[in-house]
């Protein structure tokens, strides 16, 4: 094992141990207030933890290695569909119910 080996394992580790963080950081506030937004951001980075995780177990020679990329796509789907889903939604009371002054 040479050291750029064992320097790009322990980033890979680095990185997911950072992906868990913030998946945990956004599950509590998920938590706290129930907003699809930060259960989606949860889920996003559980999704970008789990494909370094397969990463770092697969040969970096192997074909399908690729294929795990696309795990980061769906990733950044669920992150581009809550903000979406997020600015969609109107909260009540700001429909302009025309009693604005009173």
């Amino acid at each position: 094992m040479t050291r750029a080996d064992v320097f790009q394992a322990i980033m890979s580790g680095a990185i997911l141990m950072g992906y868990g963080v913030c998946a945990l950081f956004f599950l509590r506030f998920w938590r706290a207030t129930r907003d699809r937004l930060f259960a989606a951001f949860s889920a996003a980075f559980w999704v970008l933890a789990l494909q370094r995780l397969a990463l770092g177990l697969v040969e970096p020679l192997e074909e399908w290695r690729t294929g795990l990329y696309s795990f980061r796509l769906l990733a950044f789907l669920l992150i581009i569909g809550a903000i979406l889903d997020k600015n969609r939604s109107v909260p009540r009371g700001a429909g302009g119910g025309g009693n604005a002054g009173n």
